[in-house]
C-alpha cells in the first residue's frame, strides 16, 4: 500500500515515523519548502519532533499536495482542522476517486462546521466506506520516544480497518479497531475542549480533588452528547456484543482507550497543547496572547465554538463545554465562569 501523509506538524511527523519504522516508503506533503530542504539534508523535521531521524530514502517530499495525493493509495490526513479545507482546495473533484482516507484530525472544520468525512462527501463525493480514522490516546512526543502507546482505528469496513491498523503496529505501538467512526471523532473533538477546561482550572489554582471531579463530569457530559447523536456502547462497563473471537476485545464504549483514555491524557499531560492553552487562559492571558505564546494550534479553541453551534440542534446538557465556549468566545472571565460550573459537578 502506498501511503501519502498530508501535514508536517508533530502528529504527522509521528505517523510518518511509525510508517517508515515499518519499512514503508511514503509521499509526504509539507507546506514549507524550507522544511523539505532541511529534512533532505539533516534527516529530521526542523520544527516538530526534531529528535526523530528519518531514512530519507523512504521519503518522497513535496509542497505540491496534488502530487502527494496522486502518488498514494491511502492518504493520512494530519493537518490542523482549521487548515484542512485550504489544503485540499487545490485538488480536482475527482482526485480522491479510488483512494482510502485515514483521518488523524482531532478536530472539526471550523468554517464549515463539519467532520472531515462530511466535508469530503460534500466536496469530493467521497464514500463513507473508504473513510477511516486513527485516534489516541497517543501523544506524538511519546511516539518519538518510542514509549508504549495505543492507537484506535475505526472504519465501516472491518477487514480493511484491521489491515490498515497492521501497517502501524510496532513494538512501541499497539492497535485497536472498532466501527465507531462518528463516535471517535466527536469524542476527540470534545476531549480537546475539556482539556482546555482542565488547563483553565489548573491556571485558576484549583487542586487535584476538583480536577478529578471536573474530568469525571466531562466524561459524563461527553457520553450524554454521544448518546444524543446516536452513538451506542458508551455506558461504563456495559458491552452488549460478544468479544472478538480473534483478539478477544470487548465491544467499544466511551470508557475504552479512545474515549475516556484520550480524555484523561489530554486533560492531565504536560504534552497537551490544549491543556497548556487553557492554563494560560486561567492565569489571565487573553486568547490572542495565549495563541501567540503557544505557537501551535490548540484544536479545542475552534472546536468549542463548533460544538456550541452543533449542540443548539442536538440539545444535550453540556454546561461545562458551554462555559468553556463562553470564556473563550464571549469574554466571560475564567474565575467567575468556573464558579458557575461548580454547582453542576456531582
Amino acid at each position: 500500500m502506498r501511503f501519502g501523509v498530508i501535514g508536517s506538524g508533530s502528529w504527522a511527523t509521528a505517523l510518518a515515523k511509525i510508517l517508515t519504522d515499518n519499512g514503508h516508503s511514503i509521499n509526504w506533503w509539507f507546506r514549507n519548502a524550507n522544511s523539505i530542504a532541511h529534512l533532505r539534508t539533516r534527516h529530521h523535521n526542523p520544527q516538530y519532533l526534531p529528535s526523530v531521524y528519518f531514512d530519507t530514502s523512504l521519503l518522497t517530499l513535496s509542497d505540491v499536495v496534488q502530487d502527494v495525493v496522486a502518488a498514494a493509495d491511502c492518504l493520512v490526513m494530519a493537518v490542523p482542522s482549521a487548515y484542512t479545507a485550504a489544503t485540499l482546495e487545490a485538488l480536482d473533484k475527482t482526485a480522491l476517486q479510488g483512494k482510502k482516507v485515514l483521518s488523524a484530525i482531532k478536530g472539526i472544520l471550523p468554517e464549515q462546521n463539519l467532520l472531515l468525512n462530511e466535508y469530503l462527501f460534500r466536496e469530493f463525493d467521497f464514500p463513507a466506506s473508504d473513510y477511516f480514522t486513527v485516534m489516541g490516546p497517543c501523544h506524538a512526543e511519546e511516539v518519538a520516544a518510542e514509549k508504549l502507546s495505543y492507537l484506535t482505528f475505526s472504519g465501516q469496513d472491518e477487514t480493511f480497518t484491521r489491515e490498515l491498523a497492521s501497517h502501524f503496529a510496532t513494538e512501541y505501538l499497539n492497535t485497536v479497531i472498532n466501527g465507531d467512526v462518528y463516535g471517535v471523532q466527536y469524542a476527540a473533538i470534545l476531549k480537546n475542549i475539556y482539556a482546555l477546561g482542565a488547563g483553565i482550572a489548573h491556571g485558576l489554582e484549583y487542586g487535584d480533588n476538583f480536577l478529578s471531579v471536573l474530568i469525571a463530569n466531562c466524561a459524563d457530559e461527553m457520553a450524554g452528547f454521544l448518546q444524543k447523536v446516536g452513538i451506542r456502547h458508551i455506558e461504563v462497563g456495559v458491552h452488549t456484543e460478544r468479544e472478538d473471537p480473534v483478539d478477544h476485545k470487548k465491544s467499544a464504549n466511551y470508557a475504552a482507550s479512545v474515549y475516556l483514555g484520550d480524555l484523561l491524557v489530554t486533560c492531565y499531560s504536560l504534552y497537551s497543547r490544549n491543556r497548556t492553552f487553557g492554563n494560560m487562559i486561567g492565569k489571565g492571558y487573553s486568547v490572542k496572547t495565549a495563541q501567540l505564546e503557544l505557537n501551535m494550534v490548540a484544536e479545542g479553541y475552534n472546536a468549542s465554538k463548533c460544538m456550541y453551534l452543533i449542540n443548539k440542534e442536538v440539545k444535550a446538557e453540556m454546561p461545562i463545554a458551554g462555559m468553556i465556549y463562553r470564556i473563550l468566545w464571549e469574554n466571560v472571565k475564567a474565575g467567575p465562569g468556573f464558579k458557575q460550573i461548580e454547582p453542576y459537578l456531582v
